[in-house]
């Protein structure tokens, strides 16, 4: 693909601008995570974006983890993260890399700002520090420590690296202004103590640098070219500046904002995911109402119906609110292309057709996909008692009801007229069986023998020759769809949606589905897509998941 491409929004066209004008041979991005959490859909957009770049201008784009914080970060973050870059359909070859790969370079650099008088050791406690910074009204005042000695911060930083000091008792903090207009230039700390065991290096180190500081010397050391950011690290840009300004940085990478993806009905902090799973509001960061990564692939979701909907949401430089149904449009349009069909009653009834004999079995073939000649025939029993859908069958139905009705007929999908003759109804008058007869001449969707067209269509099962499987039937995790907006007193959790998991523990589904298979997605026809649970499902239980439901996604 040509570097010059036509740029479909600014960033694109901020990379076709440097190399028309040879400012690099070729864009190298970066997809930095910090291993504290599992990623999720916001995250999914800004992988696609990153090695969508990098594809598109034929460079590359780097892994990083971004593991500065010991204290929150764990190699399971890890490796999730690598699985679901992976399972986007996305690979880093050998650029893999971990801030903690820069620790000694970060650290010595560390020591030249010392050295050239731009850092220094500051000794204010938390509280001092958040005085002393003042606020977007007020201008900060210098730290008493400020114009410590050049040796005197060096001693005491080799210090802080020895352990010598408690958690908080010292930082070190760029020299820079402190009545800046802009916060993150009030002498930002570079370095805290933090006394933990890193999953990486161990004991080794007892301070750690700072995010805004790692971040663009990490770009530097990696010759990144356009670093990718959220919108709220566009007031962090000029200390990013500053850094590879000061430094002998062996490239000078940029960063670039664009607005971070808000939707519907979800909270994308992962601190809040995080108190969802650990107060078990949902079953793990994998749970299907999760919109993490790891969660909506164990729903169903495909990596393709992800692309398409970074697509069509595309890269903005104003903040928006995404409807969620744009992300499930995206997942029907894709699966509409690539599931396979199937018959499943999720709220059985047995109908009885009475005028066919005891021991009846009739296999009726029908396409595994209306549009895919490749995916084979599904062969179909049809006995003389069938199982469907409670919702199909009305004892007094309204005008436009078009389905099963005492008196009236139905088509049974890819089979024959039925016309209901009888109900039977136990001593509390629930149905338990519906009677019918069935015209033998109808199959494959011709008329009666009277020459009638039958407008309702119903699905159905063999109920001599089906499988059970448990279904889970999910719904928005929220029941708002701004579940930050919560009155005084309250929080996000009040507004869980409490019906968003139904369990029908034995679904009635074709035979055929006995060997269905985790890599394959189906439309349960006229209910919707599901696939096999990864998780929970085993061969002689299966359990199946709701993707999404064929017209409203709720």
């Amino acid at each position: 693909m040509s570097c010059l491409m036509e740029a479909k929004d600014f960033i694109r066209a901020q990379i076709v601008e440097d190399l028309a004008a040879g400012k690099h041979a070729k864009a190298i991005t970066r997809f930095p995570p910090e291993p504290n959490g599992y990623l999720h859909i916001g995250h999914a957009k800004s992988i696609c974006l990153n090695f969508g770049l990098a594809s598109d201008y034929n460079g590359r784009c780097h892994l990083r983890f971004d593991d500065t914080n010991p204290e929150t970060e764990d190699v399971e973050y890890v490796e999730s993260i690598k699985a679901d870059v992976r399972w986007l359909g996305f690979d880093w070859n050998e650029h893999l890399y971990f801030a903690s790969d820069y620790f000694q370079q970060l650290y010595d650099w560390a020591i030249y700002l010392i050295k050239n008088n731009k850092a220094y050791v500051c000794s204010l406690n938390e509280d001092e520090l958040r005085q002393y910074r003042g606020d977007f009204t007020t201008p900060g005042k210098e730290s008493p420590y400020r114009n410590r000695s050049i040796e005197e911060n060096l001693d005491l930083f080799n210090r802080m690296k020895l352990g010598e000091f408690a958690e908080g008792q010292h930082v070190l903090r760029a020299k820079i202004d402190m009545k800046s207009p802009n916060m993150n230039m009030r002498d930002p700390l570079l370095y805290r103590i933090r006394k933990a065991h890193h999953h990486r290096t161990g004991d080794k180190w007892c301070i750690y640098p700072m995010y805004d500081y790692a971040h663009p010397l990490s770009d530097a050391i990696e010759h990144v070219t356009h670093s990718i950011c959220t919108l709220e690290f566009q007031d962090h840009r000029p200390f990013y500046d500053w850094c590879i300004e000061n430094l002998p940085v062996p490239a000078h990478p940029k960063q670039y904002e664009f607005a971070r993806m808000n939707m519907t009905y979800l909270v994308m902090s992962k601190r809040k995911l995080l108190q969802l799973v650990k107060e078990k509001y949902v079953n793990g960061w994998d749970d299907p109402r999760m919109p993490t990564i790891s969660g909506i692939r164990r729903r169903g979701y495909t990596p393709e119906s992800i692309h398409l909907f970074a697509k069509r949401i595309g890269v903005a430089k104003a903040e928006s609110l995404i409807d969620y149904e744009i992300l499930e449009n995206c997942v029907r349009d894709h699966l509409d292309t690539v599931a396979y069909r199937a018959m499943a009653v999720l709220n059985p009834v047995k109908l009885v057709i009475t005028n066919l004999p005891e021991g009846h079995h009739e296999i009726i073939e029908s396409s595994a996909h209306p549009k895919k000649v490749e995916y084979g025939k599904r062969q179909l029993p049809f006995t003389k008692e069938l199982y469907i859908d409670a919702a199909d069958f009305m004892e007094n139905p309204p005008e436009d009801f078009f389905r099963l009705a005492p008196g009236k007929e139905v088509r049974l999908r890819n089979a024959y007229v039925v016309k209901c003759t009888e109900i039977i109804k136990d001593v509390q008058g629930k149905i338990t069986e519906i009677r019918c007869e069935y015209d033998s001449v109808t199959l494959g969707g011709k008329p009666t023998r009277d020459g009638r067209k039958v407008k309702g269509i119903i699905h159905w099962v063999s109920a001599n020759d089906c499988i059970e499987a448990e279904v889970r039937v999910y719904s928005r995790l929220f029941s708002v769809a701004d579940p930050e907006d919560t009155p005084e007193g309250t929080d996000f959790k009040s507004h869980l949606n409490p019906s968003s998991l139904k369990i029908i523990q034995k679904a009635k589904l074709e035979k055929s589905l006995a060997a269905a298979s985790a890599d394959r997605r189906y439309q349960f026809e006229r209910v919707g897509y599901f696939c096999i649970d990864i998780k929970d499902s085993k061969p002689n239980a299966l359990v199946f998941n709701m993707t999404v439901d064929l017209a409203t996604g709720h």
